[in-house]
């Protein structure tokens, strides 16, 4: 994978971040401008831009380069701005010894 594949979807997504933006659309600044001004982006934005400085680090530490420049899951829905299930569970009551399948 050549260097400028490896950080390619976190660039792309990025930028279409970007070119939906107020500061874009409304105030005519190119999305270069608009990075300088983090803070006036919407979070999906700031999540996306520390996604793909995530991934230029990874490639210069040699360890991810070893093991592979990859997010988890989870951290790549928190870059695009999804929400996740939490992982919740459904509570069973208290069962007695007998009820129990586990105890036979």
């Amino acid at each position: 994978m050549s260097p400028t594949a490896a950080c390619s979807e976190a660039r792309e997504e990025l930028i279409a971040c970007l070119l939906r933006t107020d500061c874009v659309l409304k105030s005519g600044r190119s999305p270069t401008e608009c990075l300088h001004h983090p803070q006036e982006l919407p979070i999906q934005c700031q999540h996306l831009i520390a996604r793909f400085a995530d991934c230029k680090k990874g490639m210069l530490d040699m360890r991810r380069r070893f093991r592979g420049n990859h997010l988890s899951e989870s951290a790549k829905a928190n870059a695009r701005g999804e929400i996740l299930n939490q992982g919740t569970v459904d509570i069973i009551p208290d069962r007695t010894a007998e009820e129990d399948p586990r105890r036979r």
